[in-house]
């Protein structure tokens, strides 16, 4: 299988996971906020910033759905890069709010670690027809 292959299932799979985990958040954040990895469910009105952590989410997916369906793939690499700062920040908040490290670590972790490697898998795959266009 070739590494423009692989870079597109992966990137596929993050697209569907994504948009399903932010639909999730958004649809009925009571039943999915707790495997999020924090410790307490927000209080008073607070249960709206689990909506915005969904339609957050549905927008990284969205972003790296156009780049994919368009062929953009080098800008699709770096926004893959970017987008891992995301999960990253998700994995720092539940370790700063006293959260379950299990999760921190085994999904916010994975899931960025894993966005950052196929980023830069992107990057490997698109550098020829990057260097290409530079000027001589």
């Amino acid at each position: 299988m070739s590494l423009k292959k692989i870079n597109t299932v992966l990137t596929t799979a993050f697209i569907l996971f994504i948009l399903w985990f932010g639909t999730d958040f958004i649809l009925s954040p009571e039943t999915v906020a707790p495997g999020f990895g924090l410790p307490s469910w927000p209080s008073g009105d607070g249960g709206g910033f689990l909506i915005v952590k969904g339609i957050r989410d549905v927008v990284l997916a969205l972003v790296l759905a156009v780049l994919l369906v368009t062929g953009h793939r080098r800008a699709l690499g770096w926004v893959l890069l970017v987008e891992s700062l995301a999960a990253y920040g998700d994995m720092t908040t539940v370790l700063a709010h006293h959260g379950s490290v299990a999760t921190a670590l085994g999904v916010h972790a994975l899931t960025a670690t894993l966005m950052a490697a196929t980023g830069l898998l992107m990057m490997i795959e698109t550098r020829k027809a990057a260097a290409a266009l530079r000027p001589a």
